[in-house]
């Protein structure tokens, strides 16, 4: 299995719950992180998965409303 990166970074736990969907819905499989309960929560993916979960993401999202990495 290829180590997981990030992908994404979401303000709160309902935005995402929602990259988790848009992810799932491609077929990738995706992990939240958080360092701390206050802390955003940062999307990850396998590393071999990266370049297809960024475009997943970004065809079904507005760019201001994810910072993609």
């Amino acid at each position: 299995m290829s180590a997981m990166v990030q992908v994404a970074v979401a303000g709160d736990v309902a935005e995402a719950e929602e990259i988790q969907e848009i992810l799932r819905n491609a077929g990738i499989e995706s992990e939240l992180k958080a360092a701390t309960d206050d802390d955003p929560l940062t999307v990850l993916v396998p590393e071999s998965s990266l370049d297809e979960a960024q475009d997943a993401i970004e065809a079904l999202t507005e760019p201001d409303d994810i910072l993609a990495e």
